[in-house]
């Protein structure tokens, strides 16, 4: 980037700091919750608006969506609950850029709990306070205000770039898809997820899982005539904690260094039982896993199925009573581009050239909509963003 430029644009930023601030802080006032995100996406279309950028806002069509490959089943549809891309058309000859971020966060929980309200946007020191504020409100005025910063500045970009809000992240991904889906693609792409500011440029896959299992019925009377279903869905419990050793012994990535935070295999709902005095009859688990980058969802799948399978045989009942595996809800492949792709190298760059330190590139220990990105939208994408991801 020519100095000169580089400069304008530095001054623009630090010239609007308050501007800035006010911005985020108003993204922070919408309750955006996931199926709450229309208002939101209005008061960003007026900003893009202002910046002179085209806009696309749409309603993405749920069963289009529906017979992608890609699809994650949702209960609601999305009708307004838009998706929203703004277009900068740049002055021909140059390569074309992608932002992406989501608007939608999860619930706040109980109020009493909140030190500063989740929708006041409060600032307190050098900090500031809200629901959504790392995931990933900060990276969403980050993104939109860099781009207002460089049109400012008289900058006129030779390659497009594009400005995408996409809702419904945190329970599917479909707005990602949406957009993909819709044609929107560019050279290079930056998803503006929380990231503490390193870059990465690969994400884990995620696989939701149920388990259901049998027991035989019997009152506290005649409890040695039954089987409860509570201490053989413990047992499998168990199982699904050492296929995650194992899988954490046996798989490994370079750009995953601890793969006790990249590699979870777990149950996280246990349900069974109504009554004090009996035995239950059936024990519901529901769990995910997690795949590192180069492993195949269907592969992971298969092998969950098969470990679970061969536990069973161990014991007399589950032998004679299978327990039943269904995959269900979210399931996201994971997704990553070579370290050395030129968005690696040259946001790398940029980070060191403005906070004189070496970058660094890590795996993302999570999910993430840039799967959608690599895979099916053909547009090489890495993740950084503002905000620590523990505070997510």
């Amino acid at each position: 980037m020519d100095s000169t430029i580089e400069e304008k644009v530095l001054a623009r930023i630090e010239a609007n700091r308050d501007e800035i601030i006010a911005f985020l802080r108003g993204l922070l006032s919408f309750p955006s919750v996931t199926g709450d995100e229309l208002e939101i996406q209005q008061f960003i279309a007026r900003r893009l608006e202002i910046m002179g950028l085209e806009i696309d806002m749409w309603e993405p069509d749920l069963e289009e969506l529906k017979r992608h490959p890609a699809y994650v089943a949702v209960e609601r549809g999305y009708e307004n609950r838009p998706n929203l891309v703004g277009k900068y058309s740049g002055t021909g000859g140059g390569r074309s850029l992608l932002f992406n971020g989501h608007v939608d966060v999860v619930p706040p929980g109980p109020l009493e709990s909140w030190e500063h309200p989740p929708w006041a946007g409060e600032i307190a020191g050098d900090r500031i306070y809200g629901r959504g504020v790392s995931d990933m409100k900060g990276g969403v005025a980050a993104m939109t205000m860099a781009v207002e910063a460089v049109l400012a500045a008289g900058v006129k970009p030779q390659g497009d770039i594009l400005l995408e809000y996409v809702m419904d992240e945190e329970l599917s991904g479909n707005g990602t898809l949406a957009c993909v889906m819709k044609g929107y693609r560019a050279d290079a792409g930056i998803c503006c997820e929380t990231s503490s500011l390193s870059v990465q440029p690969a994400c884990l896959g995620r696989i939701w899982f149920e388990i259901r299992i049998k027991g035989k019925p019997a009152g506290i009377q005649r409890r040695w005539e039954g089987v409860n279903a509570i201490e053989k869905g413990y047992m499998v419990v168990e199982a699904v904690s050492r296929l995650e050793a194992i899988r954490i012994d046996e798989i490994s990535h370079p750009l995953y260094h601890d793969n006790r935070g990249a590699m979870p295999c777990m149950v996280g709902v246990f349900q069974s039982g109504s009554f004090p005095s009996s035995f239950p009859d059936t024990c519901l688990l529901q769990g995910s896993i997690a795949s590192l980058p180069g492993e195949e969802t269907a592969a992971v799948k298969r092998q969950f199925e098969e470990f679970i399978t061969a536990f069973a045989a161990t014991d007399p009942w589950l032998k004679d009573h299978p327990p039943e595996v269904i995959f269900s809800g979210y399931c996201g492949d994971p997704a990553e581009i070579p370290v050395d792709h030129p968005i690696v190298t040259t946001v790398s760059k940029m980070f060191n050239r403005v906070t004189g330190e070496k970058a660094r590139i890590t795996g993302r220990e999570g999910a993430a909509d840039i799967r959608y990105l690599i895979k099916y939208g053909d547009t090489p994408t890495v993740i950084f963003g503002p905000g620590l991801t523990e505070q997510m």
